[in-house]
């Protein structure tokens, strides 16, 4: 008899800001993103609180009012973290901490723990520890509550001072330390890179749970962790694909989100040079989801970040089986037609009409248009090879070959 797994979430809330450069339309895209960030990393939100403010307060990131009823809310529903959709202080993180009596932390906190639930390879794992330990460094005094309740005293100033200055010690050293080695793995993963030959290299890069995961392994034949949380996977996968009689590799990369933490930019860098080295990107977009727009502003910025806008793109828009425009009835004569109505017709005749062929309308999951696309692959990676390869050019005809 098999037993019933039942997970527990942690009772959470969410809390953000409307100000002038996020309005309430933005503000709520983030948290929606922030309660599946939440889900994924197993907790279940109780409620939102959000406040219009001009910037966020210095002391408490929310006005002193709505922290009350913040407070009031916690106490009463017992929660047990409060989580920010902004990167707190570490001034900020203490204040709030002594006023909720519960775990607190922001997106990048947030993120950094998926990571590290997710993170599978040692390279992955080394590269989460120092993202977290940058990001702990200077939040190490707030750590210290136990010597806050003692309230100083004789014999108790110094030693609490010498211990924080340990431990800080102690995270410097392991954060060189982390670097040495990943610096170590880095050029053994180049030098792997450099064994792979002169074969053309194709990445995958998108949004985090955009399916290109499940587009690896329907391409590749292969059975890549897919699941529909965000950062499924962290760990890059290459694998050597044909289509047609034509051999090429294929790399999957870890998913990019709005306000990725810098820390995981700079520890991710070694995972990055997969699409640096790349020939072709394919970038993969949830056409299904209402940001998709956004989602993909946010990877062509870090792609400029790390010197890839340029390279070849096909745009692959994926999910079209979840697609669905909002009708507009017949008889509603206030509604006025916005993007949210377009069909996917109509999204083919907006800027996706420029971009010159380079964009496809599949379904990774059921398949749809997919000889289309492996026929689309084919023929820009075939131009890539014979243009490396003009003298064996022959051995690749002009006609796709299944």
């Amino acid at each position: 008899m098999i037993e019933e797994v039942t997970i527990e979430y942690e009772k959470t809330i969410l809390i953000g800001l409307i100000t002038q450069q996020q309005d309430e339309e933005k503000s709520n895209e983030y948290l929606d993103e922030l309660e599946f960030l939440a889900y994924t990393a197993g907790g279940e939100v109780l409620k939102r609180f959000v406040q219009k403010m001009e910037k966020p307060n210095p002391k408490t990131f929310i006005g002193t009012g709505k922290m009350e009823d913040v407070r009031a809310f916690v106490e009463a529903n017992d929660v047990g973290v409060a989580i920010f959709d902004d990167e707190l202080s570490p001034a900020q993180q203490k204040n709030i901490e002594k006023i909720l009596q519960c775990k607190i932390i922001d997106r990048t906190n947030l993120i950094l723990d998926i990571f590290a639930q997710r993170a599978q390879t040692s390279y992955a794992r080394t590269q989460v520890e120092l993202a977290q330990y940058e990001y702990l460094l200077p939040r190490l005094a707030g750590m210290w509550t136990h010597l806050e309740r003692q309230r100083g005293g004789i014999g108790m100033r110094g030693p609490g001072e010498t211990e924080i200055e340990t431990d800080r010690r102690i995270v410097r050293d392991r954060i060189s330390l982390l670097k040495k080695k990943i610096a170590k793995i880095d050029k053994q993963m180049e030098v792997q890179r450099g064994n792979r030959g002169a074969l053309v290299r194709v990445a995958l890069v998108g949004y985090t749970n955009v399916g290109k995961s499940t587009l690896m392994n329907v391409i590749s034949k292969s059975e890549v962790f897919a699941e529909n949380k965000l950062f499924a996977t962290l760990d890059t996968t290459v694998r050597k694909v044909v289509i047609g009689n034509l051999p090429f590799l294929l790399t999957d990369t870890v998913g990019f989100i709005r306000k990725l933490p810098t820390q995981l930019v700079e520890s991710f860098k070694g995972t990055l040079d997969e699409v640096r080295e790349a020939d072709l990107l394919l970038h993969v977009v949830d056409i299904s989801h209402d940001s998709f727009e956004d989602h993909i502003a946010s990877v062509n910025k870090i792609l400029d970040e790390i010197g890839s806008a340029d390279k070849p793109t096909l745009m692959v828009f994926n999910k079209i089986d979840a697609y669905e425009p909002e009708i507009i009835e017949e008889d509603d004569l206030v509604t006025l037609k916005t993007k949210a109505h377009y069909t996917l017709k109509e999204w083919k005749k907006t800027w996706m009409n420029s971009t010159n062929g380079d964009a496809i309308f599949i379904s990774a999951l059921n398949k749809d248009n997919f000889e289309e696309f492996r026929k689309t692959v084919y023929d820009k990676v075939r131009d890539i090879h014979v243009t490396r390869f003009p003298y064996n050019n022959f051995l690749y005809p002009e006609e796709y070959v299944e």
